[in-house]
């Protein structure tokens, strides 16, 4: 397997990832949205290819702290693996990667709504409960989705607040789990 950042031209392999990963089109647009809102930057955009075919997708995309601190943030997602090559260690790799890249680049804290059993196991903690408020209310049942992982020691305890999206995810839809 092959992990790369996405190319301009790649967009449609992107596309085609995360519309048959989610089985619509709600994914699909985050990332065109994303791909062309400014206060998104900069992305991290990875592509995973077995033998020439693109197999898995994963975004992760610029957030903010409110109140404003001197903190370099990202959000993952989404994160997608055509269905037929799931549970064979696609989606592992390409969080382990964009980590690595975000880390090496001097991003402090990542974010990400997800599955609360899945993103523990890369480091992802329940980050209600340390002081960091989701974009949007998430109902109380799926608080332990909103979670986050420290890439520099000492933000948390320290830091504390309401993390701020791109625009183009400033919108309660996207922020179910």
């Amino acid at each position: 397997m092959i992990i790369r950042k996405a190319l301009d031209s790649d967009l449609d392999d992107v596309l085609s990832v995360e519309r048959a990963a989610f089985g619509s089109d709600e994914c699909v647009e985050i990332v065109q949205l994303l791909l062309g809102d400014d206060s998104a930057k900069p992305i991290i955009s990875l592509l995973a290819f077995q033998e020439n075919r693109a197999v898995g997708h994963i975004m992760f995309s610029r957030a903010t702290l409110e109140p404003n601190t001197p903190l370099s943030i990202s959000i993952l997602g989404p994160l997608a693996v055509m269905p037929d090559v799931q549970k064979q260690g696609i989606g592992s790799k390409l969080i382990k990667n964009g980590l690595d890249i975000l880390s090496k680049s001097g991003v402090d804290l990542v974010f990400v709504l997800g599955h609360p059993t899945y993103y523990p196991r890369f480091g992802f903690k329940p980050a209600g409960n340390l002081g960091f408020e989701p974009s949007y209310p998430i109902p109380e049942k799926n608080a332990d989705a909103w979670m986050l992982q420290e890439l520099r020691p000492g933000i948390i305890g320290n830091f504390s607040g309401k993390i701020i999206c791109a625009d183009s995810l400033d919108d309660p839809k996207y922020w179910r789990e």
